[in-house]
């Protein structure tokens, strides 16, 4: 993994955001894109963070190279899955995590779904929950992960993850019993960047609950596209 684009905080340091891009994407595509919204001059204590993946070749782009935080061989939920690279992943992100509490982030405030720690919140834009079979075994935090607040923003419209994939994950959300979670399906949205930036900060109630996540004392949130 390259080093990741950053947005530093303009005032004091109590937050951070990671964001992770989709296949064949960068870091600094989003973070051209939060510039371009003025996200960091709305919500100025966090630090924001965009790391871009490692070049890996993707099965289901018969094998053609380009970044991804694990392989792909389908988006319906039949496909084969790279738990390896999934966990990998996961790995990749716990470090940036660890890395922010070095500089000064108190762990208290962090929750994360698979790792020790914990964040302020996790958004999900226009993706899946890798591993739904086997993620529940995953929760090994007790009650403090189900309090966790999720918001999972998807349009009805978007033809690379299907809309369908994204209600079988709300399920599966609610049924592990998640009580902040939160689950939006946008009429006419496909899968763009620029829309996904605009509902998240546009809309009055999404933009409320990234500001509840991040004012919380010392929090890290982590958003997932």
């Amino acid at each position: 993994m390259t080093e990741p684009s950053i947005i530093p905080a303009s005032e004091q340091h109590t937050a951070t955001i990671i964001f992770l891009h989709g296949l064949d994407d960068v870091g600094k595509t989003w973070l051209d894109e939060f510039n371009m919204f003025e996200i960091s001059k709305k919500i100025r204590h966090v630090k924001y963070i965009f790391p871009t993946a490692s070049i890996i070749k993707i099965s289901k782009n018969n094998g053609t190279p380009m970044t991804s935080w694990f392989d792909v061989y389908g988006f319906d939920e039949n496909a084969k899955e790279d738990q390896e690279g999934i966990e990998k992943a996961s790995q990749l992100l716990n470090s940036l995590v660890e890395e922010e509490i070095k500089n000064g982030i108190p762990p208290e405030r962090i929750v994360t779904l698979v790792s020790p720690h914990t964040l302020g919140g996790v958004l999900a834009l226009s993706t899946w929950l890798p591993l739904l079979t086997t993620f529940p075994k995953a929760l090994v935090a007790g009650d403090k992960k189900v309090n966790l607040p999720i918001l999972q923003c998807h349009g009805n419209k978007d033809l690379i993850i299907q809309i369908n994939r994204a209600r079988l994950c709300e399920e599966s959300f609610k049924a592990m019993g998640f009580k902040e979670y939160i689950f939006k399906e946008y009429d006419g949205m496909d899968h763009t960047n620029c829309d996904q930036v605009r509902i998240l900060f546009s809309h009055q109630s999404n933009y409320y609950f990234v500001e509840c996540c991040l004012n919380l004392s010392n929090s890290i949130f982590k958003i997932h596209r």
